[in-house]
């Protein structure tokens, strides 16, 4: 139902404001970590890690099962109570006195992310109804939430270093009130649109096997594969995800249609997804720390040296998108995580005493240059072809592919890294001074970097090998920015 309104470009702003919120939420906090590490006395990295992947795997986990309550719900309603969750979570993890609270928080956050963000597109696609009108709400739309990613990394190491790091979660609780008044008196209401039941037991199962397998990949990281809790972990993990593939098979409105990954596209999709994020997370989450830690750039320095990213994101993106249905989608999809991988392993080399021109700045032009490539055309590869009903399905997917392989790659990397870092330190005969920690700890992130590429060379191969090349009609043409909209990810850059 297209909704008429009389304010329509506040309405816009309004919404926009809201995934601006979530977005600048993925990036503020990364470059936070260090700091917040240190206060809360975060023991290990894979602890630390806890703090990005519980919000994409609760994000992600629940994004599909959003839609579906906004739609039953009615879409404006359930934009608030995603907005009012997340503000509040963001209010409380701004007090937070320890890394548990600050993990569950973190969650909750995550949670009112996915309630607030399909809702907000969806009232941005009622709202909007001619093409060309559409097209530029999106525009809009993609611009403020894009511009969320480079705000955060500034803002965060403003934040972070002038101010104190709680005030990163602080400043969403302004953002949301303004967001919640000003969407009542310029944002429509609407009427509850009869739905299908909604498939609660498998957002709740996929969510729980999902941050159970990352739970025993932590306790790996720090008591070994043939700890018990690991094993327990697996264990549940396993059994909470037949759970949750029983489920899908059995009711009628399953959560995620599994006969959709008969289509090789949308698989070759979901995959590339979820293995490119794999590898872009973890370059976030060492290159705060390398940066602060090592090179002892300060939280604003390491903010502006991450900016170069999500600038070449925005740049790459946009040309491609005027070119994309014009270029072969299997070619492109299996170049750009090649260029990708070459970025990571260009930081697999990186010393423990850096220049920025020569040892970093390249590696993040070449990474983000392939991820650009990577987002864009598999978004419409993915959705080309299919009913704008299915389309809609299949942005969420991709979105929530996203989240849980960024999730997922983290924790399998912290894994890697920390296990190269303890193996070089118990080579040690004496306490180790704090230039051989130094050694030890960039010595893991090689290793992490290194995994990291093998998650894009992975996604090359996914593409060559499972996507099928095939030209889009005029219609499908028409729809590429809505679907390009509606797979915007929350996640650093994006």
């Amino acid at each position: 139902m297209l909704h008429k309104v009389k304010h329509k470009g506040i309405a816009l702003l309004v919404l926009a404001a809201a995934q601006f919120m979530v977005v600048l939420d993925a990036t503020i906090t990364n470059v936070a970590l260090p700091a917040i590490r240190d206060s809360l006395k975060f023991a290990s990295q894979a602890d630390l890690q806890w703090v990005i992947t519980v919000y994409a795997l609760t994000f992600g986990g629940f994004l599909l099962l959003g839609g579906r309550l906004a739609d039953l719900f009615g879409r404006r309603r359930l934009f608030l109570a995603g907005t009012i969750l997340f503000a509040t979570a963001s209010l409380v993890a701004g007090f937070a006195q320890d890394p548990t609270q600050m993990i569950v928080l973190r969650g909750v956050q995550g949670l009112g992310g996915a309630l607030l963000s399909p809702a907000a597109l969806s009232l941005v696609l009622t709202i909007f109804r001619e093409t060309k009108e559409r097209n530029r709400a999106l525009g809009v739309w993609s611009m403020v939430a894009a511009g969320g990613g480079a705000v955060g990394l500034v803002l965060g190491g403003l934040l972070t270093q002038y101010v104190d790091w709680r005030w990163i979660f602080f400043i969403n609780v302004p953002i949301a009130i303004l967001v919640a008044i000003m969407t009542f008196r310029f944002v429509p209401g609407g009427k509850p649109e009869k739905t299908e039941s909604v498939d609660i037991l498998g957002a709740f199962t996929i969510t729980g096997s999902l941050i159970a397998v990352v739970f025993a990949l932590a306790k790996a990281a720090q008591n070994g594969w043939g700890d018990s809790s690991t094993i327990i972990s697996f264990v549940v993990s396993a059994v909470l995800m037949a759970a949750f593939i029983f489920n899908e098979l059995r009711v009628k409105h399953p959560l995620i249609n599994l006969a959709a990954f008969r289509r090789r596209n949308v698989t070759g999709g979901a995959l590339v997804m979820l293995l490119m994020p794999a590898a872009m997370f973890g370059f976030f989450f060492y290159m705060s720390i390398y940066l602060q830690q090592i090179l002892g750039y300060t939280p604003t320095e390491t903010g502006v040296a991450n900016l170069p990213f999500t600038a070449t994101i925005m740049v790459v993106a946009g040309v491609l998108s005027r070119f994309a249905t014009k270029v072969n989608s299997k070619v492109v999809l299996t170049i750009a995580p090649l260029l990708a991988a070459a970025g990571l392993l260009f930081f697999a080399r990186i010393p423990v005493h850096a220049t920025y021109l020569t040892d970093i700045l390249p590696g993040i032009i070449l990474m983000s240059s392939g991820m650009a490539m990577v987002f864009v055309t598999a978004t419409i590869a993915a959705t080309s072809g299919i009913s704008h009903k299915e389309s809609g399905f299949v942005s969420g997917l991709l979105n929530t592919s996203q989240q849980i392989g960024g999730a997922i790659g983290l924790a399998v990397l912290t894994v890697i890294s920390t296990a190269a870092t303890k193996a070089q330190l118990a080579d040690l005969h004496a306490l180790p001074t704090q230039d051989v920690v130094n050694e030890a700890l960039v010595h893991g992130f090689h290793q992490g970097f290194i995994a990291a590429a093998f998650f894009a060379v992975a996604a090359s191969g996914v593409a060559l090998l499972v996507f099928k090349t095939r030209k889009m009609s005029a219609d499908e043409q028409a729809d590429e920015l809505t679907n390009e909209a509606e797979a915007l990810a929350a996640i650093p850059g994006a």
